[in-house]
């Protein structure tokens, strides 16, 4: 796991960019206790190892 600092934007991005898909940005929501994906202000992330295995979008029920 590393750890990231963004200014604003959104975790699909963040996560096209760490994870190689953007549709696993709940991975990193998870980890970060967030429930939005869009981010305001400089936030720090903390961003999963990639797993190319992993769901993408909708959170476990």
């Amino acid at each position: 796991m590393q750890t990231i600092e963004v200014a604003g934007g959104d975790l699909f991005r963040v996560a096209a960019s760490y994870l190689n898909d953007a549709t696993q940005w709940i991975r990193i929501a998870q980890v970060n206790d967030l429930a939005d994906p869009w981010l305001v202000g400089t936030v720090t992330l903390r961003i999963p190892d990639p797993d190319p295995a992993a769901g993408g979008g909708i959170a476990a029920q």
